[in-house]
């Protein structure tokens, strides 16, 4: 007899399983410190910051614009497998059960990332509104309620096949949400809230009477599910290896010229391989683009000097520590082992890569330095990054590459 609440629980139970294994490696590693030394720095810059605004900053607006991008995210966590859209196809009628526990798992999984969102953006809203903190709870209570809505609305639109409607109803539901936080945080009264919170529920009723006669979309479903756990699998991989990650490829013609500069010579195919692997395969080319923008705009706005240094050697941790799975990328490929070329050539082609990416690193957060004017700081912040480069990769990744 199928039992949909007994094949949730099973499915969760997998889910909880496999990533808790996985979590006891990310929250053993050292990562973990940084992160956490780089919350706290930019905790304090973000109070300094707060102390200094204006009453007449639009806080309201900006609440209103972050607090309604989380809000109109609203995936929902189904944990369906390739296989079901063969065997749970005929059983799709009997499902209801199954995909009202996703929701409401959905629902609290992001509720927690509202509270977190709300709990950073309060003291914005005390400084500038002269709000309580007590009025804390009342609102996460009123941002879980709409997130709810925004949820019920994500999956009656997941019935259609139209990529257009997917599209059209987030732009509709993010100004919606937008008009409606900017009321609730400006203090409006509850009739200007009520109208954006009652269209919100009318767009509700819509969906779900257009989405009345038509099947799950399981495929897309099935799809959506992978990508989220794939990014999961990312994650996990920084810290061990992870069988299930599937490799994504993107061509990216345009870097090219990065191998074009490589001779085609037998001790340089690994040079090959891993410069190809950076530039096109998961998310390492992205990752070097993301850490180097944001830890260049930190160096940027900051001013306390060595802080600066401090803060470049952080995120140049961050960035080698990240890309160190490259080394292991190829593993389960037994054409590679194949290539007659030796071990020691091998890992000569991965330190020069990583050590020519870390230096890059290093000269970009040197020049944003320099361009504030400050010459001294910025050859500092330079020779501290070489310097770190060096020690990462010869020293400290050693032990990571054996193991």
């Amino acid at each position: 007899m199928f039992n949909p609440q007994h094949l949730w629980k099973e499915r969760f139970g997998t889910f909880a399983k496999e990533t808790g294994s996985y979590l006891r490696y990310i929250f053993n590693g050292h990562l973990v410190i940084v992160v956490m030394f780089l919350l706290g720095t930019a905790a304090f810059y973000y109070q300094e910051w707060i102390e200094a605004l204006h009453p007449d900053f639009p806080a309201a607006w900006i609440i209103a614009l972050i607090l309604a991008a989380v809000l109109t995210y609203s995936p929902i966590q189904t944990f369906l497998t390739e296989a079901d859209k063969i065997f749970l196809l005929p059983l799709e009628t009997r499902l209801d059960d199954y995909f009202r526990k996703s929701i409401t798992f959905s629902l609290s999984l992001q509720s927690y990332l509202l509270l977190l969102v709300l709990a950073v953006l309060m003291p914005l809203h005390v400084k500038i509104h002269g709000a309580d903190f007590k009025s804390f709870f009342i609102l996460l209570i009123a941002l879980i309620l709409i997130k709810w809505i925004n949820i019920l609305i994500r999956w009656n639109v997941q019935f259609f096949i139209e990529k257009n409607v997917k599209l059209t109803d987030s732009i509709i539901r993010f100004f919606i949400n937008v008009v409606l936080l900017y009321f609730i945080f400006s203090g409006a009264q509850v009739i200007f809230a009520a109208v954006p919170a009652l269209v919100l529920i009318l767009l509700y009723f819509y969906y779900k009477k257009q989405a009345k006669d038509k099947g799950l979309k399981w495929e897309q479903l099935i799809e959506d599910e992978e990508r989220r756990m794939n990014a999961f699998y990312r994650v996990a991989n920084m810290f061990t290896d992870v069988p299930k990650l599937r490799d994504r490829t993107k061509r990216r013609k345009w870097l090219d010229w990065l191998v074009i500069v490589i001779p085609y010579k037998q001790d340089l195919a690994f040079s090959h391989l891993y410069l190809r692997t950076f530039a096109r395969s998961g998310d390492y080319f992205g990752l070097l683009v993301r850490l180097t923008l944001i830890g260049g705009a930190a160096l940027y706005f900051l001013t306390y000097g060595p802080g600066q240094i401090l803060l470049a050697l952080l995120f140049m941790y961050l960035t080698g520590f990240q890309l160190l799975p490259l080394w292991n990328h190829h593993q389960n490929k037994l054409w590679v082992s194949l290539y007659p070329v030796p071990e020691n050539a091998r890992k000569k082609s991965f330190t020069s890569l990583l050590l020519g990416i870390m230096i890059f690193q290093a000269t970009v957060f040197a020049a944003a330095v320099l361009i504030k004017g400050e010459l001294i700081l910025g050859a500092i912040v330079l020779a501290s990054g070489i310097a770190f480069s060096l020690f990462f990769v010869y020293f400290y990744s050693q032990s990571k590459l054996k193991s």
